[in-house]
């Protein structure tokens, strides 16, 4: 068994100077638009006692003007859910400077900590309390938990290649299926060709896969599966509880 204590509980930065008394308020920021009614009410059952406040980086954009923004080559493609339950795909050079404006606002409101939904890589951010980013927690996770060959679904086949990168030196295969449009079959057909790759451990790469997307990858290969947002949500109980 892998000890997942440096290699998963060191990537939480908590900063204890400014936190002081126990943490009663999260901030949490989607890269898209907020409110995550498919996201935050399965994420907070494991903060039980916490306000959570919400805020969204494209909060007041249209669809429109978002698929309107170019997105430069090289720079990261990320995708989101909008609050009409409509999906975008947009650049991370987008959000970056809206994600650090949506993390002042909701320290200005109180929270005593932040939290990122998204499993992309990003700069460092200003904050002034607390700050949590859910990727290095995820990748974190999945590196003490998975074994030999790791499967990754993520949610474009162009971040197929960026997704794999992040478990790098395990062994990586990936492949793509959207967490707002796949269907069952689409994944029980994704996630068996996963298995059928050589893939052991299935890891669901993206805040946007829910539990039943996971029942449904475990049930079609009955590989064991991580889901970011269960990683996530936990190892920020964790610390919030500490």
């Amino acid at each position: 068994m892998k000890d997942i204590n440096t290699s998963v509980l060191a990537n939480v930065d908590i900063n204890r100077e400014s936190r002081g008394s126990a943490l009663t308020k999260l901030g949490v920021v989607t890269i898209g638009q907020s409110p995550r009614v498919d996201m935050v009410p399965e994420m907070e059952r494991h903060w039980p006692g916490i306000t959570v406040l919400e805020r969204g980086a494209l909060d007041g954009w249209d669809a429109g003007a978002i698929a309107a923004t170019p997105v430069r080559e090289g720079d990261e493609l990320l995708t989101s859910w909008l609050s009409d339950q409509t999906s975008v795909v947009f650049g991370r050079d987008l959000v970056l400077p809206l994600i650090q404006q949506r993390i002042d606002e909701l320290e200005r409101d109180g929270v005593d900590a932040t939290l990122l939904l998204c499993t992309g890589t990003f700069p460092s951010f200003t904050s002034q309390h607390s700050l949590f980013t859910a990727s290095p927690l995820f990748i974190g996770g999945v590196r003490a938990l998975a074994t030999d060959v790791i499967g990754v679904l993520c949610p474009l086949a162009k971040q197929e290649a960026d997704s794999a990168n992040k478990f790098a030196p395990s062994p990586v295969i990936a492949a793509s299926a959207d967490p707002y449009s796949a269907t069952e079959d689409d994944y029980r057909n994704v996630a068996t060709g996963l298995a059928d790759r050589g893939a052991t451990t299935l890891v669901l790469d993206c805040m946007g896969y829910t539990e039943q997307h996971r029942s449904w990858v475990q049930s079609a290969t009955g590989l064991p599966v991580v889901l970011a947002r269960s990683i996530v949500s936990r190892l920020v109980g964790e610390a919030l509880a500490a």
